[in-house]
């Protein structure tokens, strides 16, 4: 995997012991739009988007069903997964009248709010235990808000520090990266929709027809990445259904365009404009390149969003360090 390993993500038991760092539980720190620069200038930032960047070289050109390596950290995290699963099917959605937002949706999260550090712990070795209050924050943020009832690009974004922070303590590795997006933030997105599908979740802070999808962004940035020089699905193919049928299971992006489908009706260009203008860009790389800019201009730069992340000892709010 020589190709992601430039831009790796920090492994913080190569300079600082993660056994003897001072974890703190994270917490918000951007209050004010004015914040936003802190948040810009930040170690976090630098880490969250270089962990993003360097996933998306891994996966480059490579489909779902490549071979790829399958350790021991992930199989546990993708057994965690799997639980957050059961639990939904255990949490049948409530008789209600309203339509969006099953309060039972509550309930399964007071349940992951209750076990999330138990969790995380089956996925930590017990010399890093100290770190688990912290990283598990990442991952009780990651679901969706369970007071609104909504999910977003910022609960995403959390998934993704969650396993940043577990990079950065040494429980995910270099060789990881491909398992990283295939393996467990897909199976990430496979729980993410059942949850939207059966809780109805509302989108979180939605820009309706002119935002890129009401509930995710990363699976377009890695999935773009996966079709770059691909021998014959250029990005105009994307809006035709056979070709989505016949590739869904080799690619992120055309999974997540089956899935919009599934939910909304009416033609493609109407209830998904941003995508459909997507689909005129010559290439993969265009599109990816795109998307990149795309995703901190509309996520990373937006104060309703970021408001809501949060900072420790792992994603600290203080500015770059240029030693």
């Amino acid at each position: 995997m020589a190709e992601g390993e430039r831009q790796a993500p920090p492994d913080s038991s190569e300079d600082t012991p993660a056994a003897t760092q001072n974890f703190i539980i994270p917490k918000k720190e951007i209050h004010t739009v004015p914040d936003m620069g802190k948040w810009k200038r930040s170690q976090a930032y630098a880490d969250y988007i270089g962990f993003i960047l360097t996933l998306n070289e891994g996966v480059k050109g490579k489909k779902l069903t490549f071979e790829y390596r399958v350790s021991e950290a992930i199989e546990k995290l993708v057994a965690l997964l799997n639980t957050l699963d059961r639990w939904i099917d255990e949490t049948p959605p409530m008789d209600q009248p309203s339509r969006f937002g099953n309060k039972a949706f509550r309930t399964w999260y007071a349940k992951l709010d209750q076990e999330a550090e138990n969790l995380v712990a089956t996925v930590v070795p017990t010399h890093l235990a100290a770190a688990v209050p912290e990283v598990a924050v990442y991952l009780k943020e990651s679901v969706g808000n369970s007071t609104r009832i909504d999910y977003g690009t910022g609960h995403e974004a959390a998934f993704a520090a969650f396993l940043c922070c577990l990079c950065k303590i040494g429980v995910l590795r270099v060789d990881d990266q491909i398992a990283i997006v295939f393996k467990v933030f897909n199976r990430y997105l496979e729980v993410m929709r059942k949850l939207q599908k059966t809780y109805r979740m509302e989108p979180a802070g939605s820009q309706g027809v002119w935002g890129l999808d009401d509930f995710q962004f990363l699976p377009f940035i890695w999935g773009s990445s996966q079709l770059i020089d691909h021998p014959y699905l250029e990005p105009r193919h994307f809006v035709d259904e056979k070709a989505v049928n016949e590739n869904h299971k080799d690619f992120m992006f055309l999974e997540c365009i089956l899935f919009i489908t599934e939910m909304k009706t009416g033609p493609f260009a109407e209830h998904s404009n941003q995508l459909w203008n997507i689909s005129a860009v010559p290439t993969w790389s265009k599109v990816n390149q795109g998307l990149i800019r795309m995703y901190k201009a509309e996520c990373l730069e937006k104060f309703p969003v970021i408001q809501h992340f949060k900072f420790g000892s792992l994603l600290p709010i203080h500015p770059v360090s240029l030693c």
